[in-house]
């Protein structure tokens, strides 16, 4: 990939990855309630799901997927579902995710926080429509497209999960300025209303 390539796509698409949307709302909230390094499972799986995402825009699936959107609702609707529904967990207190007053060991499980972000990010129409607008325009029709492609998707990885980090290490900040107050269930409330937040415009995005 030459220099001026990566010039002009490295600030387009960590504009395009820094930008508030589901997937960050979710690191955030993650960040918030189970931490940092719990939250990296999510972020394995969403950076699967993005890369996915990225490699069939660039083979042109996702023109069909954008042509016939029946195709994503029923999956939408389950992962929004289920996102809000751990949002109304953590909201009241309860489930894996929710901070605990007391010591509680049921955690998610690496497999339940990867599913989450391998959903969120795959689900995301808006995801599939920026990379058919914006990664096309960057693939050299004389170069092997497998060269070029892994080169940029793992650009785009790399920018994707400094982001997640980001988003992620801003949400347990956040927890360590609210906890002072001792108030663990404003801070369920804080994360869960965000997690809900999410599942609505997973599904009606």
């Amino acid at each position: 990939m030459s220099f001026g390539l990566l010039s002009v796509f490295v600030p387009t698409f960590f504009f395009v990855s820094i930008t508030p949307g589901m997937c960050m709302t979710l690191a955030m909230t993650l960040g918030m309630t189970i931490g940092v390094k719990r939250s990296l499972w999510m972020m394995v799986g969403e950076l699967i799901g993005v890369g996915l995402v990225a490699m069939l825009t660039a083979v042109g699936v996702a023109t069909l997927l954008l042509n016939y959107p029946a195709a994503f609702m029923v999956f939408k609707y389950l992962g929004g579902v289920y996102l809000a529904y751990l949002g109304v967990q953590m909201w009241r207190s309860k489930g894996k995710m929710a901070i605990k007053a007391e010591g509680d060991e049921r955690r998610a499980s690496a497999y339940e926080l990867a599913s989450q972000g391998f959903v969120t990010a795959v689900a995301n129409p808006k995801g599939w429509a920026f990379f058919v607008a914006l990664l096309p325009p960057f693939l050299n029709p004389d170069t092997p497209l497998f060269q070029q492609l892994a080169s940029l998707i793992a650009v785009i990885l790399i920018l994707e999960f400094t982001c997640l980090l980001i988003y992620a290490t801003g949400g347990r900040t956040m927890r360590s300025v609210l906890m002072k107050s001792g108030n663990v269930r404003m801070m369920n409330r804080i994360a869960g209303t965000l997690m809900i937040g999410v599942g609505i415009w997973l599904a009606l995005g």
